[in-house]
C-alpha cells in the first residue's frame, strides 16, 4: 500500500466532508433565517430551533476545519519504525487476513478504498488505536471491543 496515494484519498475524504458541512450550514442558515419562521407567538419555537441546528451546523464546519489543519500536520511526520499519529498501519488477524489503518489526530472511522483495499482512520482516543501506539512490526497487539478480546500483529508501518 503506497502511503502518499493513502494521503492523497484521505485529503479528498476530509475536503468531501468539509464540503458537506459547509452546504448543511448554509442550508440551516438559510432556513433559520427565512421570514416564513418568524415567531408568530411566544409557543412558535420552529425559528429558534433552526438557529440551533444552524449554531450546531457551523460548529460542524469549524471541526472540519480543524480536522484538515490536524491531518495535514500528520501527513507530514516522517516515517517510523513505531506506530505513532501519521503512520499507516497494515495489520494481520489470527486468519492471516490484512486491515490497513491510517492514524490520524480526528476522524476515526472515516474510511478510503483504494483499489478495493479499504483504508481505515484510527484515533489514539479508540481501544485500538490506543493499543497501536509506539507497537513495532511483529509485535502483537491485543484490545478489548465490547466483550469479545482481539489479537492482532503489526505486519507493516508506513
Amino acid at each position: 500500500m503506497n502511503k502518499a496515494h493513502v494521503i492523497e484519498h484521505l485529503r479528498f475524504a476530509l475536503e468531501a466532508q468539509l464540503t458537506t458541512a459547509q452546504a448543511a450550514a448554509k442550508t440551516a442558515h438559510d432556513t433559520a433565517t427565512h421570514e416564513e419562521n418568524v415567531a408568530e407567538n411566544k409557543y412558535d419555537t420552529l425559528g429558534l430551533e433552526a438557529a440551533y441546528l444552524a449554531q450546531g451546523q457551523a460548529q460542524r464546519v469549524n471541526e472540519c476545519h480543524m480536522s484538515i489543519k490536524a491531518f495535514e500536520k500528520a501527513f507530514k511526520e516522517p516515517s517510523s519504525t513505531k506506530v505513532k499519529i501519521g503512520s499507516l498501519v497494515c495489520l494481520s488477524d489470527e486468519d492471516d487476513v490484512l486491515n490497513w489503518y491510517f492514524i490520524g489526530p480526528y476522524s476515526g472511522g472515516l474510511k478510503v478504498t483504494i483499489k478495493s483495499i479499504s483504508v481505515y482512520v484510527l484515533t489514539p482516543l479508540s481501544p485500538l488505536g490506543k493499543a497501536l501506539l509506539n507497537k513495532e512490526v511483529g509485535d502483537d497487539v491485543s484490545f478489548s471491543a465490547g466483550e469479545k478480546t482481539r489479537l492482532l500483529c503489526v505486519a507493516s508501518i508506513a
